[in-house]
């Protein structure tokens, strides 16, 4: 059986591109750099000191966050910005550590709803402090409040647009 796939944009022809100015390159890459460094770190620090994954983090501070510590696995992979099936995975994950549950949703039989234990919460109360750390010693504080707030509302800017897309 052969299977080819369904391209999903258009081809671009190189003679329709707009092309990056030197100065566009410069912070194209500067910001690809500094997210994929800043990531990294971030990730290795949150493992080393609490044997989780920043997803699994992410999903536990979302959760934590939530009334009943619950949401809908359509709404957490949302606010996420995760596939479906990466949060499907890493939420597999978190059910077998005992982390979080998942169950039927009451208001939709189709629906799942996600749901942080006990001990996922005692696990974000335990990251969180160095966490909160890491992320102020590799970004707050190595910028200006200007600078944050320029990059905030820059990345909620794109942020929004790829999620209406």
């Amino acid at each position: 059986m052969t299977q080819t796939a369904t391209p999903t944009r258009a081809p671009v022809n190189a003679a329709d591109v707009r092309w990056l100015t030197p100065a566009q390159q410069t912070h194209w890459r500067a910001y690809r750099d500094g997210t994929a460094l800043l990531m990294d770190v971030l990730a290795r620090e949150l493992d080393e000191d609490t044997a989780l994954s920043l997803a699994e983090y992410e999903v536990l501070v979302r959760l934590s966050e939530a009334p009943g510590r619950t949401l809908r696995m359509s709404e957490l992979a949302g606010e996420l910005a995760h596939s479906r099936s990466r949060l499907t995975h890493t939420i597999r994950r978190m059910e077998e550590a005992g982390l979080v549950q998942r169950n039927p949703c009451a208001l939709d039989a189709r629906g799942v709803n996600c749901t942080m234990t006990d001990l996922g919460l005692q696990r974000i109360v335990e990251a969180a402090p160095s966490h909160v750390n890491a992320v102020r010693t590799h970004l707050i504080d190595v910028l200006t409040d200007d600078q944050l707030r320029a990059l905030g509302t820059a990345m909620g800017i794109v942020a929004h647009a790829l999620r209406e897309s």
